[in-house]
């Protein structure tokens, strides 16, 4: 609700003139980036056309190969797809007996990678949004720090970082994004 009520707007307005750049760090099997990919795409076709340009990319990167070939296939039990409301569903997903299937438009927009949080990171653009979410909850506290000091010189001024329910960001990181939310931390701009 965030992203797309404060975040969004945003981001069409930036993608106009540069990339916008997106990663779900520690994605599992995807279902994060694919409710990110629908919602900058929107409840119908005509709401994605600010993406035609090919600027906005999500990056989604997980340690686990497994889970990340998973993302890449985007398909999915139709249990998992319930929570996703209606509109989004019949546009962005099909239905292939027991399966959903990410639509062609959801899974353009997706990389999935296979990465270690603490190995070197190969990216060269910053991101305006991060989601690390249910992560950093299995480090120490002393690991917690590097991972959050870590982002913030990949993000973009102003960008957002969304974390879990049970995290909350420290160590240096602190000094430079400011809550905007109980989950929500933005970079200054």
């Amino acid at each position: 609700d965030h992203l797309r009520a404060t975040v969004l707007p945003d981001l069409q307005a930036a993608a106009r003139t540069r990339p916008v750049r997106i990663w779900s760090a520690g994605c599992s099997t995807g279902e994060e980036v694919y409710s990110i990919a629908m919602c900058l795409l929107g409840p119908d076709a005509g709401s994605a056309a600010w993406l035609r340009g090919g600027n906005v990319k999500l990056l989604a990167t997980d340690l686990a190969p497994h889970v990340v070939e998973a993302t890449q296939r985007g398909v999915y039990a139709a249990a998992t797809a319930e929570p996703v409301p209606a509109a989004y569903r019949k546009t962005w997903m099909h239905t292939r007996g027991d399966e959903v299937v990410m639509d062609d438009a959801a899974r353009s927009l997706v990389s999935a990678r296979v990465l270690n949080l603490f190995a070197p990171w190969p990216m060269r653009r910053q991101f305006d949004v991060i989601f690390c979410r249910n992560v950093v909850i299995y480090f120490d506290d002393a690991t917690q720090e590097r991972v959050w000091k870590r982002f913030t010189p990949l993000m973009t001024p102003g960008a957002t970082l969304y974390i879990g329910h049970s995290e909350r960001v420290s160590g240096s990181a602190v000094n430079q994004l400011t809550p905007a939310g109980l989950t929500t931390y933005r970079l200054a701009p």
